[in-house]
This record gives structure tokens, sequence and C-alpha cells, in this order.
């Protein structure tokens, strides 16, 4: 007697939950968080929306809603992903004031250490020449977290050069400055330069023209 088949069961459909886009999958916390750094960079915060981040990202409004919650969140966490990143420069820097170099190579060496940050990543200059024209919270937060930190371990090598003879330095701090928003400026906004000289196309051309050109002005 033969058997009756028996009929396979109807797979049951996944269903996606509420608050987790099916682009979650290929779109990363540390992608979203570029590419809203670099919205909120040439935009500004008040100028910029969630859903245009999410736009740009390719992704659901949703998904940036299911890391970050706010768009103020979500401001704070770009500036942490900044600090985050910035670590390992801010650490080689506070490490040249123990080097066998002597004072004005530190600087150089601190410069060239900046530099290659700021070219590694151009966007961020942008960011931080945008976000600084915040107040109250947002502000304070970008002092702490960037400017700060930074400041507190370049500033010393300056003064160590002055105080040697071997740079002349009016007022460190306001170098540290003009240093620090020069050279991030003229790397953030090369698309600008580019109106005027070919250079920004060639990275690594431009990249030792910064350079040297920084050093020069401060000999």
């Amino acid at each position: 007697m033969k058997e009756k088949a028996t009929a396979s069961p109807t797979p049951t459909p996944v269903r996606r939950g509420r608050g987790r886009p099916a682009q979650q999958a290929s779109v990363g916390r540390d992608v979203l968080l570029r590419n809203a750094r670099k919205t909120f960079g040439t935009r500004g915060y008040d100028a910029t929306s969630v859903r245009e981040i999410a736009r740009d990202s390719g992704v659901d409004p949703a998904l940036l809603a299911h890391h970050f919650g706010s768009k103020d969140s979500l401001w704070e966490a770009v500036v942490e992903q900044i600090a985050e990143h910035a670590r390992p420069m801010i650490d080689a820097t506070a490490a040249l004031r123990e080097s066998e170099l002597d004072a004005r190579a530190r600087v150089d060496r601190a410069i060239e250490i900046y530099i290659d940050k700021v070219f590694e990543e151009p966007d961020v200059g942008l960011f931080f020449s945008t976000a600084t024209t915040e107040e109250g919270a947002r502000l304070d937060l970008l002092v702490e977290r960037l400017m700060r930190p930074y400041f507190d371990v370049m500033v010393p090598l300056l003064q160590d050069a002055a105080r040697q003879g071997v740079l002349k330095v009016k007022d460190a701090d306001v170098l540290f400055f003009v240093l620090l928003n020069g050279v991030s400026k003229t790397v953030g906004y090369g698309h600008v330069m580019l109106t005027v000289s070919s250079l920004p196309r060639n990275p690594k051309k431009f990249k030792r023209a910064v350079l040297e050109t920084t050093l020069a002005l401060l000999s």
C-alpha cells in the first residue's frame, strides 16, 4: 500500500522588528557616523536633518533612530567618534616630550603627525570649523573632547621650543590655534583651492606642500 505524501510546511516569513531596517545588515554604525560628520560639517547642526543624513547614507531614518535616538545624540556620537580616532595622534604628540629629539625637532614632528591625521580624515577639519560656531552644551563638548586634549599636549612643545630659543613664539596659545585652524581648513576646503590650483588633485604633493609651508612659517 502506497504511503500518502506529506506536504512540506510553508516557511514562516521572517518579520523585521520595528526600528531595525534591513539596511542595518550592510551599513554599520561607523559608516553612519562618518556620513553624519560630513553632512553636519557641510551644512551645520541646525540646517541638517536626520532624514537628510539617512538619505545620503542610503538607509531608512529608522536605522539612525535605532542607533542614536535623537539628532542631538547623533551629533554627540560624531564628536565621540572623532575623539576616539584622534587619541593615537594625541598620545603620539604627548610622547614627544620624552623623546630624544631636540625641542624644535619635536615641534616639527608634532606638526607632521597632525598633518598626517588631517589628510587621513579631511572632513574632520570641516566639521570642526562648522561646529565651533555652536554655543552652549555642544560647544562645551567640542572643547572638552576635541580641542582641549590636543591643546594640552601640543602647547607645551611650542613653549619648550620658545624657552630654548629655537622657535620664535610670541604667544604659544595663539600659535596653536593658527596651526590647528590653518592646516585643517586648508585641507578641508581643498575643493575651494581647486579653483586656483590643481595641487589638491594630487594628495601626496598637496600633503608635502602643506607640511613644508607650515614648517617654513615657523622658521
